[in-house]
């Protein structure tokens, strides 16, 4: 039989206004034996309070609303178990959403937050702009806290992002030390900003070094493994001139790297390739591949700090933190 709120005051000879302030931890009317003698009988009697009514009381449910992109990304795992482990230390529990890319899925998994009555929202979006989502959380008073994905405008309360540019800068600037000058890139949808950041980056590299950004040597993928081997077998099918290729994630550089097996070309021999992501399923990968590490754990760490701090009224360091890349070095380079 379910414990009720009425069942412990009973069993502890008190109001139930008394023991609700004992579980919200309200100092103001309650002394220090009633308040240990209620504590007492709560953990006897396995009492669990809802978070729900605790929230009618205190204005907050204790939990947070997490949106990413693609649960069956590997990058994906390590940012949501960092924003887990300091949410679970802090107290929080936390919903975990996926959009599957998909801008209407995001907007209804919003709402159910909102239903919900979580404390704040972090988001990996699928678009380029959050003022929908900021709009409704912000009439309901409801932080919102963006990460990995980059966004245009400022219609966030705060962010944690990786250089995106910088990252896609060190690792073509790292094949030209080498002595490529024909670098095929394979970019996530161009039309987010993420990959016009990576885009970009590639770019800065190739003219400071005054080396032709070849657009023929350039072509779109989605982030998936299934993109980045058609768009490396159409480059080498098409006969165009590429000694190394950049990616715009490791997952698409895996199917690069089988594209070119399919081929006979040998990696790092004929053609070298650096990812981006650094995912943890690159150790079971053969070659194993070089690519610009994202600390994803780090990330999912900060963005839930900082969702928590703006919840509970505390002062954050920083409005918009941004992580530095890492360049990894392994068996696709020579």
């Amino acid at each position: 039989m379910k414990v009720t709120i009425a069942d412990i005051a009973k069993m502890a000879n008190v109001s139930k206004a008394t023991v609700s302030r004992v579980i919200n931890n309200k100092p103001e009317g309650v002394g220090k034996e009633t308040r240990e003698n209620i504590l007492r009988i709560i953990k006897e009697a396995g009492f669990h309070p809802s978070m729900l009514a605790r929230g009618l009381v205190t204005k907050k449910t204790k939990s947070i609303g997490l949106i990413i992109t693609d649960i069956a990304n590997s990058f994906y795992p390590l940012l949501v178990r960092g924003v887990e482990d300091y949410a679970n230390k802090s107290g929080y529990s936390l919903f975990l959403c996926n959009s599957d890319n998909s801008p209407e899925k995001e907007k209804e998994y919003i709402k159910a937050f909102i239903e919900k009555s979580v404390d704040g929202v972090i988001l990996s979006s699928s678009m380029n702009e959050t003022g929908f989502h900021y709009s409704v959380l912000k009439s309901k008073n409801m932080p919102l806290i963006v990460l990995d994905r980059c966004v245009e405008g400022k219609q966030y309360d705060a962010s944690v992002f990786f250089d995106n540019v910088k990252g896609a800068y060190i690792a073509v600037d790292y094949l030209i030390d080498k002595g490529h000058k024909n670098i095929a890139f394979i970019s996530g949808p161009k039309s987010l900003v993420i990959s016009k950041n990576r885009l970009k980056g590639y770019e800065m590299a190739l003219e400071k070094r005054n080396i032709e950004v070849r657009e023929d040597i350039i072509v779109e993928g989605d982030f998936q493994f299934e993109s980045g081997y058609k768009r490396a077998l159409e480059l080498i099918d098409q006969g165009k001139v590429f000694t190394a290729i950049f990616s715009g994630n490791d997952l698409m550089a895996i199917g690069a790297i089988k594209a070119l097996k399919d081929r006979n070309i040998k990696i790092p021999d004929q053609v070298e390739i650096i990812g981006f992501d650094n995912v943890d399923i690159l150790k079971v990968i053969e070659p194993h591949l070089s690519t610009i590490g994202q600390p994803a754990y780090e990330m999912g760490v900060k963005g839930a700090e900082q969702l928590i701090k703006i919840i509970e009224g505390k002062e954050i360091d920083e409005k918009n933190i941004v992580l530095e890349p890492k360049l990894i070095l392994r068996e696709t380079t020579k």
